[in-house]
């Protein structure tokens, strides 16, 4: 096992780097649990650069966790669009009225008790207490499992189970137990800027002369992983309907990607149909009986949106009708200038955004 002198000796280090080197980030030297939380949640999947613009918006729509609690659904969705990941945003809303009901609209401070809310798991319970309480709970994340097993040369696949428990005890013993905020912070700050996943700077690196992946050439090999995921490929052909000054929408309630977002009515099929095809889908047929003439005027070109294990192909299909049947009847029917109030998925955000429909 690692000596307590040389554990010592690299939080030194990551403690002095960090103090140089850490970015001004807003979610940052304070200790509002709430705002910690957010910034967490934000981050996961989330790139800083990318979520510093939803934090802010999300932090002024939504300032406490009685504002977020009492929001409806849709409004937090609405403000979590683009971010991807919905589960997140359904689970941030949940946690916060599970805040309301069960600890008084105070976030607890207990880890166990964080550790209940919905969303939560070891990584962010661990830190919220350590940076809003400076409690002593080790973060384990992806820039944690790389900077750990390039400096003590871990084999063990960190998707395994066997790597979590070990990754989970190293990163506890090497905690500082006086400031253990400031430690976690540091060493994912080490690994978003220093020891990033490819090429980096390990001529500059404070922590060159005790890195075991460095004296073996094999900084890229690390971290090491057992599992692939399995992707799948999924085709979807959106029907842009308009009829007078409306469109119509439908929510997505199975539990599938972009659950209880909006979007248009949909055709989901093993291809891209072309729009002979689609004429003849059975599914086209039952939106579109008694609506007299259907003209399909444009197609979208075809758009690819990479989700964590699945690819979505997707087009837009535009369609001017003549009449509205009771099929259509059963869609969320929307003035045109307001499709914007809804939450939608970033794919349906981009077609919209371009205009040319």
């Amino acid at each position: 096992m690692n000596s307590a002198d040389s554990l010592k000796y690299i939080a030194d280090k990551l403690a002095n780097w960090y103090t140089v080197n850490k970015r001004d980030l807003p979610w940052r030297d304070i200790s509002d649990p709430y705002r910690i939380w957010i910034s967490e949640i934000i981050l996961q999947q989330t790139r800083v650069n990318q979520g510093m613009d939803y934090y802010n918006r999300f932090i002024e729509r939504f300032p406490t966790v009685v504002h977020l609690a009492e929001s409806d659904e849709d409004a937090v969705l609405k403000y979590w669009q683009g971010l991807g990941y919905y589960t997140r945003a359904r689970n941030l809303h949940k946690a916060a009225q599970q805040i309301i009901s069960k600890q008084g609209g105070i976030f607890p401070s207990d880890y166990n008790e964080v550790l209940k809310l919905s969303g939560i798991g070891d990584y962010t319970a661990a830190a919220i207490c350590s940076f809003a309480y400076n409690q002593p709970y080790a973060v384990v994340d992806g820039n944690v499992y790389r900077v750990l097993s390039r400096l003590f040369g871990i084999q063990t696949p960190i998707d395994s189970s066997a790597g979590k428990k070990e990754f989970k005890l190293l990163a506890q013993s090497l905690l500082s137990t006086s400031t253990p905020g400031l430690h976690n912070q540091a060493l994912m700050e080490f690994g978003a800027l220093q020891c990033i996943p490819a090429n980096p700077d390990c001529i500059d690196c404070p922590l060159q002369s005790v890195c075991k992946a460095y004296g073996m050439n094999q900084v890229t090999l690390f971290p090491v992983k057992s599992q692939k995921t399995k992707v799948t490929n999924r085709f979807f052909n959106y029907l842009f309907i308009r009829f007078q000054d409306k469109t119509y929408l439908q929510r997505r309630v199975a539990r599938d990607v972009w659950q209880n977002l909006f979007e248009f009515p949909l055709i989901e099929s093993d291809r891209l149909l072309s729009a002979s095809e689609l004429i003849e889908n059975d599914s086209f047929k039952s939106i579109f009986f008694d609506t007299g003439e259907v003209e399909i005027y444009k197609i979208s070109n075809p758009m690819k949106h990479v989700l964590s294990h699945r690819v979505i192909f997707a087009q837009f299909i535009s369609i001017n009708i003549a009449n509205e049947n009771e099929m259509l009847k059963q869609f969320v029917q929307v003035p045109f200038n307001e499709i914007d109030h809804y939450a939608v998925s970033r794919l349906m955000e981009l077609f919209l955004e371009n205009g040319d429909h």
